[in-house]
């Protein structure tokens, strides 16, 4: 069922990704006048809002006769929004917030600018992480600026480390080692929380054992979660299923958030979660009794390679503003409200030397920064990315293997498949 329900979605989102009407650049570049800026809103809004209103403030007192505008958005009705942007110029902002996945769809919608040559002219962009830029990146043009970059690593609960002399593990096996052993010495933990629908938390398990999950060929995408070396990742993640760790019949729907939830209430040794998680274990049972590590690899003491989350601000192709809505883009996107965001709500800078900075504030953000440092993947960027994750195309394989209803190569080869008739679709 979980398999046809994905397909089904799949296909919709497939046949919603013809051709956008979005009109081509707005002509002239006023100087003067309104400019309107879409934002999303946060859980609890007003540290954010905070943060951007001196941004602002800073920005207008440097461009006198500019009135800017900043209206939060739902971040779940985000795509109809900004589609509905692109193909309407008069209603459209001239900057907007969007996330890092949605690049290279967005781009083919034709409403993002290419302001490769303004991001290279900024002395700021060239301390910009690899990972975050690769994110505003299309075809060897940049579209847009990172704004915060999110990544995961190891929670682990200490005290149950102490009471059973157990060390943080060092490679992806003496994790699962490790795993196991706490289950077994203490049934009613998860020894290491996994989720079926845990796309983020699973992918570098494949990463680390030398997999990817699509390469790319000329202009256009080929899966590879089928090749040798991701398959030996697919296994290592999903053997973390069973009743010697964490129970399918428990685990095969988790996603993320219930994983880090798992944790924090105290369900859980250990958990695969993000920076962006930290505040919702403090908040939890776990409190003063945990810690982070990155995420170990394959090799003694080796970093599994991290998913590089986030968001970007972009400038829409049909501003009338084009020059001040990029010199306002470099004022919300610069270090100095990258900082304030990071003191106000946790977000990661994209910055290296400004990520430095906050660990050396905030101790804990240390093991999130060594995996950025360590190397960082990113997904396909291509338009088909965005079907292939509302689709639930690895999801589906993961519970597929986990339930026992397919093996490795049968749902490794079930999800290559479906990808490539994503990356064909996208064109």
């Amino acid at each position: 069922m979980a398999a046809l329900v994905a397909a089904a979605a799949l296909a919709a989102v497939l046949s919603s990704c013809a051709p956008s009407t979005a009109t081509g650049a707005a002509q002239g570049d006023d100087r003067t006048g309104r400019l309107r800026v879409w934002l999303f809103r946060e859980v609890g809004n007003a540290p954010k809002a905070a943060v951007v209103d001196r941004a602002v403030a800073a920005f207008a007192r440097e461009h006198r006769g500019v009135r800017v505008d900043v209206t939060y958005i739902p971040v779940e009705t985000r795509a109809q929004r900004i589609k509905a942007a692109f193909n309407d110029p008069r209603s459209a902002p001239d900057v907007i917030e969007y996330g890092n996945t949605d690049t290279a769809a967005y781009v083919k919608d034709g409403g993002l600018a290419d302001v490769t040559a303004d991001f290279a002219a900024w002395p700021e962009a060239k301390d910009t992480d690899p990972a975050a830029r690769r994110s505003v990146t299309v075809d060897g043009k940049v579209y847009g600026a990172p704004l915060f970059v999110g990544v995961r690593a190891l929670y682990y609960r200490t005290d149950v480390f102490r009471d059973l002399g157990l060390r943080p593990p060092r490679t992806l096996a003496q994790l699962a080692e490790t795993a196991r052993r706490i289950h077994r010495e203490r049934p009613e933990l998860y020894g290491l929380v996994v989720g079926g629908s845990y796309t983020y938390g699973a992918l570098p398990f494949v990463w680390a054992n030398g997999g990817e999950i699509a390469e790319k060929k000329g202009r256009k995408y080929a899966a590879t979660i089928d090749s040798a070396a991701a398959k030996r990742g697919i296994s290592e993640y999903t053997a973390l299923f069973g009743d010697h760790n964490c129970p399918p019949a428990k685990c095969a729907q988790l996603g993320g958030n219930a994983t880090v939830e798992a944790f924090a209430a105290g369900k859980a040794a250990m958990a695969i979660g993000g920076d962006f998680s930290h505040r919702a274990v403090e908040n939890g049972k776990a409190k003063g009794k945990y810690a982070v590590v990155p995420l170990p690899g394959v090799g003694d003491g080796s970093i599994a390679p991290a998913f590089s989350g986030g968001n970007n601000l972009g400038v829409l192709k049909s501003s009338s503003h084009r020059t001040l809505a990029v010199d306002l883009l470099r004022t919300l996107t610069g270090k100095r409200t990258q900082s304030g965001l990071f003191d106000a709500m946790g977000f990661l800078p994209t910055y290296t030397d400004v990520r430095r900075e906050a660990a050396r504030r905030q101790p804990y953000v240390e093991p999130f920064v060594r995996t950025l440092a360590s190397g960082a993947a990113f997904v396909p960027v291509t338009p088909a990315w965005g079907a292939i994750d509302a689709g639930q195309v690895l999801p589906v394989m993961f519970q597929e293997i986990v339930s026992g209803r397919r093996s490795v190569d049968d749902a490794a080869s079930a999800a290559a498949k479906k990808m490539n008739s994503a990356f064909r679709a996208a064109g």
